[in-house]
């Protein structure tokens, strides 16, 4: 069953996200330099290929938190995070984008990011 949140729900959120979503851009670049040592015979500087396969896998976590809150993870580079929620009785997504402060953005899951608009604009 999908999460549906409201705005202060999905703002309370948050703070936490943001600092998983920094937790999550510093593993995810950790992990392609790796792989970029990798690719080229060297060995990366967190170790070697055991040691990659544990970034994976701690890269996989940090993903997967956002999906255990009910937070819909649309992106990882940048990190765009999505909220299901309702204005004015019309389904939207409260959409977040890494280094944003807040969250003040929606759209109407069929237009996506691109049709983002500001939260003020509906409030």
């Amino acid at each position: 069953m999908e999460t549906t949140f409201t705005v202060a729900e999905a703002r309370a959120l948050v703070p936490a996200m943001r600092q998983h979503a920094v937790h999550l851009a510093e593993l995810r670049a950790d992990l392609v330099e790796a792989q970029a040592v990798l690719r080229r015979g060297q060995r990366p500087a967190v170790g070697g290929l055991p040691e990659v396969k544990a970034l994976e896998a701690r890269l996989q976590e940090a993903v997967d938190w956002f999906g255990s809150r009910g937070i819909q993870l649309k992106g990882i580079a940048p990190v765009i995070a999505d909220f299901v929620s309702e204005l004015d009785g019309q389904p939207v997504l409260l959409c977040w984008l890494e280094g944003e402060a807040s969250l003040d953005w929606y759209h109407s899951p069929e237009v996506g990011f691109v049709g983002r608009r500001r939260l003020a604009d509906a409030l």
